[in-house]
This record gives structure tokens, sequence and C-alpha cells, in this order.
């Protein structure tokens, strides 16, 4: 047998969308889940630490679990009799923080880096193909990217299916600010809510203010610019009857002249923040609210093994 028989996992929280960029942008937040995994003869266990605790599958059906062993099917690698399972979760469930995407990537990358103890082999998967596995479990890329790669990320498919992306630099005078709310949503029933069609002119505009949010994050932000740059006509207006209160903090927070969006499927809002609007976030949100200043994850999901650590 050769490699190492356990491994640590840190994987980021993500937001997806961006207000314009549907199932397109992302960014990669410095809020972690950590996973310890090591083989074991002794069956499933599973230990979970914070956010999930008493609320996810403790054994064969933790998405971890499932992700891993889907990854090693993939891989051609035996299976394990057994693996012991310890999460440290701080990324919140059911938020739009992107809690599955970092599990799944989390699963992948710990069955990457242990299939040569299984196998008796290096080898494995390349990046590109755990990128590709992760977006088929999800069912879309756009946060799985930023969790992988880091940063800000554009995510696509290709004709022939094969989802690619691109990261990009985001300006430091950027700082994204999550406001999590005490209760929770469903990324089916928010995604249930979308219509089949939209108006031609509305898919215009957040064409256009895709292409205006990318040049806003990446340069020096203009006053105004990062505002108008978040609009969006393609689903947050069709998810508001699913989450009313996340969709009158934006509202409010925008007329205020907040860049404000939903985080992917929500309910969590993620506000750009900058030295002109700052001050003006707590006054809309009360106190039921989180109020979460977080800095953007630049490397994305990294892999340790305990003797390195």
């Amino acid at each position: 047998m050769t490699g190492s028989s356990s491994v640590v996992v840190r994987v980021p929280a993500t937001s997806a969308n961006l207000g314009p960029g549907y199932d397109t942008l992302g960014l990669a937040l410095d809020l972690y889940d950590e996973v310890e995994v090591a083989l074991s003869d002794d069956g499933v266990t599973v230990e979970v630490e914070g956010q999930g605790a008493g609320e996810v599958d403790p054994g064969e059906g933790h998405l971890i679990v499932k992700t891993m062993r889907a990854t090693f099917d993939r891989m051609g690698v035996p299976q394990p009799s057994g693996v012991t399972l310890r999460c440290r979760n701080r990324i919140p469930h059911a938020r739009g923080l992107g809690s599955s995407s970092a599990a799944i990537c989390a699963g992948i990358l710990t069955a990457r880096a242990l299939a040569p103890a299984l196998s008796g082999t290096a080898g494995g998967i390349s990046d590109d193909d755990v990128f590709a596995l992760a977006t088929e479990l999800e069912g879309h890329p756009d946060n799985v990217a930023p969790c992988l790669a880091g940063g800000l990320t554009i995510a696509w498919s290709e004709r022939s299916g094969t989802p690619r992306m691109v990261k990009l630099p985001l300006h430091e005078d950027v700082r994204p600010v999550v406001l999590i709310p005490p209760f929770r949503s469903s990324t089916k029933e928010a995604r249930g809510l979308l219509p089949k069609e939209v108006p031609h002119s509305d898919a215009a505009v957040n064409a256009g203010r895709a292409a205006l949010l990318v040049a806003a994050l990446t340069r020096m932000p203009e006053p105004g610019l990062l505002l108008a740059a978040t609009e969006d006509r393609l689903h947050q207006d069709y998810r508001a009857p699913a989450m009313p209160q996340t969709a009158d903090l934006v509202r409010r927070l925008r007329t205020a002249g907040v860049p404000a969006v939903v985080s992917g499927a929500g309910p969590t809002v993620l506000v750009f923040s900058t030295s002109d609007t700052e001050d003006l976030i707590a006054p809309e949100v009360g106190t039921d609210w989180l109020i979460q200043p977080l800095n953007v994850h630049l490397q994305g999901a990294g892999v340790q093994f305990p003797e390195t650590r």
C-alpha cells in the first residue's frame, strides 16, 4: 500500500450569481469547513461539529461520504471498507453560501488524496476532472468553481457539456459582507420558481450588467457603478415569494444606494461594501440578521496530510 491513509481538506464558503451572473459568477469567501478523513476497517463513522451537527446523516448518507464513493468509482479505485469522517463546519447550511458545493468538493478531493492508499499506485484524476465531477454532482458550476479555485470566477459549459472556468483578480477595495438570516431556504424550491422563458429585454439587461459587474469588481470601484452592475432581472424577483424578508432587505439596501444581491439561492444577502456604503448597511439590517464582513478567499480548497500540518 502506498500513500497516506488520512487527509485533511479545508473548503471555503462561496456566493454564486452575484446578482446578474446567474449560474456563472462565483466568489470564494474566508469562511471554511474543515474535513478530516481516515481509512478504517470499522464501517463509516461521521462526527460533525458546528453547522449541521445533529442534523446531517451520520453514515453512508452523508454528502461527503456519498461523494467519496462516487469518486472512487469514477477513478476505478476499490472502495474502502470503512472511513472515519470528522467535520468542523462553519458554513451555514441552506443559506445560499455553498455548503453543499463545499461538501462535494471536499469529498472529491479527499477521495483523490486517499486513492493511492487503496489502489497501491499513484495517479487519480486531474484538476479538470475534479471540476467536471463536482459540477456533475452539484448540477451547476457556479459554486464549485470558486470553491476549488478561490477568488472571483466565471464558469460556463462548452457545447459538449464540459464545464470550464476562469479566475479573475478582485480589486482590493471591494469588501464582501454577508447578511445571514435566522431562517433557511431550499435551492430546489428557489429554482422551481424560475420561469422557463424570460423577456428578451430582461436577458439583454442581465447580459450587460454581468459584463459591467466583472469590470466593476476587477478595477477601482467608482461611486454608483457597483449598484448599477448588480441589477438583476432573471432570477431574484421570481424567487422573492420564497424569501420575502430577503427580497425586502435587498430592496431597502439598494434604495439606500448599497450594492446588495441575493447570495446564491438565498436567503443570505451579499453586499459589496466600499468606503462610500459601509455605514449604510447596519441601519437597514436590524438585529435579527448576522452581519459578517468576510475577506475573499484567494487560494481555493486546500489538501493537507496530517504529517505536514
